[in-house]
């Protein structure tokens, strides 16, 4: 069954435009409640339970409502988290033994899109069979219940500290972070009244910066997408480390001393290695088609194995499920570690480093020498409804000129984003003229043959 409105991380768009209307998102609070509902199989006068978490953005109140009322009409009880972290919602929804979470947010997009995306009982996302089935809801229509077996909502007020507690207790008892300046840069989204009191608790001393949500500065100039402020206050203040995160607090990236800036692939590699040393590494790791060759070439020096996985967390659990391991990740720094949380976390990602380099006495330049990255180019091209690259005879013959010239020494790699109206152009190889002629080439081929389709 084809797809009409879940992407590759739950349904996003436009805020105002179809399918991130109050109406459609009444409906699927609805057809949601229904499927999770026929699911729970309680006793008949028991009503199953779902958690709505929601990051900063203005347009989460509205559709908040939207859900709270479509899953009240659905029989279903609503406890509101207000703003959370994703891999927040994705852990309360396990400790408070709900049918289901809810996360309203489009992560690290600006402030006029949204979305929503799910977790099942047990904090995992949902599987492709229960997306099915509510987009098959969705075209029945919407019939309240009858007044008694309506769902009633309630507020946690504890949720923040639990969340906290939880990410402390992924950090070693018998190790602190006494002693280290770091800058924590929350975009304005929803770690920003969680990860600075991490860090604090554990013994940092923690400069945070991207604290003051307005409801439309989510992602504006801050946070993992735009490092650009992390790295020059950490210079400014003299700090030991920064790290930022995206919107909804599952992504991270980090900064060192120099301004130098890590991205996913490199933290990876740090916690991979400690990890080989310790000992504690279950089989491998699996990356994307987008991590980076360098990297794939330090595991192989280093006897790690790895494995390549579609782009989107979701498929970089099911390979790690697959064969078992523990660890995996993607460029963008969304790094699931299975035996400390069941989805990407950043602020776990954050400290499972941060352990590492603490173990090993090491900075992070120190600790992530042995990987050269090859220089590699990122052009987003934007499209029309159905264009399909793949189909566009100009389009692959650039793509067999570039990888006959690249020779073996790179690669080239189109995909179209899960997320927006978008085609990724990568290249990757030794020689970054190179890398940077090709990548701009084609995309201006993407773009033309798009404009004229």
């Amino acid at each position: 069954m084809s797809r009409k409105y879940f992407g590759t991380d739950g349904v996003r768009g436009t805020v105002g435009q179809e399918p991130i209307t109050p109406d459609f998102v009444m409906r699927l609070g609805y057809a949601a409640g229904r499927i999770f509902a026929d699911a729970d199989r309680r006793l008949p006068s028991e009503r199953p339970s779902v958690i709505i978490g929601k990051d900063t953005r203005i347009s989460g109140y509205m559709l908040e409502s939207a859900l709270e009322a479509g899953l009240s009409a659905a029989g279903v009880d609503v406890l509101l988290l207000g703003p959370m972290p994703t891999p927040g919602v994705a852990y309360l929804t396990r400790a408070l033994r709900c049918q289901a979470g809810i996360v309203i947010s489009a992560s690290h997009n600006p402030y006029p899109d949204n979305g929503i995306k799910f977790f099942g009982p047990g904090g995992l996302k949902l599987p492709d069979r229960v997306e099915q089935a509510i987009e098959k809801a969705l075209d029945e229509p919407l019939q309240c219940l009858p007044a008694e077996r309506l769902g009633k909502a309630r507020r946690v007020e504890d949720s923040d500290g639990r969340y906290i507690e939880f990410c402390k207790s992924t950090f070693p008892n018998e190790m602190d972070l006494r002693g280290l300046k770091l800058v924590v840069d929350c975009a304005h989204g929803a770690t920003y009244h969680i990860a600075p009191h991490v860090f604090h608790e554990l013994g940092a001393e923690v400069i945070p910066i991207g604290v003051k949500p307005d409801g439309l500065n989510i992602n504006a100039g801050c946070g993992s997408t735009h490092p650009e402020l992390l790295q020059r206050t950490v210079k400014e203040q003299g700090a030991d480390l920064g790290v930022a995160f995206d919107g909804d607090g599952d992504r991270v990236i980090m900064v060192d001393g120099d301004g130098t800036l890590y991205d996913g692939d490199l933290m990876l590699f740090v916690i991979a290695r400690q990890r080989a040393r310790q000992g504690t590494l279950k089989g491998g790791v699996v990356g994307t088609v987008m991590t980076n060759l360098g990297l794939e070439h330090a595991f192989r020096k280093h006897k790690i194995p790895f494995a390549r996985a579609a782009v989107g967390d979701r498929y970089v659990l099911e390979m790690l499920e697959e064969k078992g391991w523990q660890l995996g990740g993607e460029s963008s720094g969304h790094i699931i570690i299975r035996d400390r949380h069941t989805t990407g976390d950043g602020i776990i990602s954050a400290l499972q480093v941060l352990h590492a380099l603490r173990a090993q006495r090491q900075t992070l330049r120190e600790a992530t020498r042995e990987v050269t990255l090859y220089p590699q180019r990122l052009i987003n091209v934007k499209i029309g409804k159905g264009f399909d690259f793949r189909e566009s005879i100009p389009v692959q013959a650039a793509l067999v000129e570039a990888e006959a010239e690249l020779r073996g020494q790179g690669r080239v790699l189109l995909r179209n984003s899960g997320t927006e109206p978008l085609v990724r152009v990568m290249v990757e190889g030794r020689d970054l003229q190179q890398v940077e002629r090709w990548a701009r080439h084609i995309a201006e081929v993407v773009e033309q043959a798009a404009s004229a389709s």
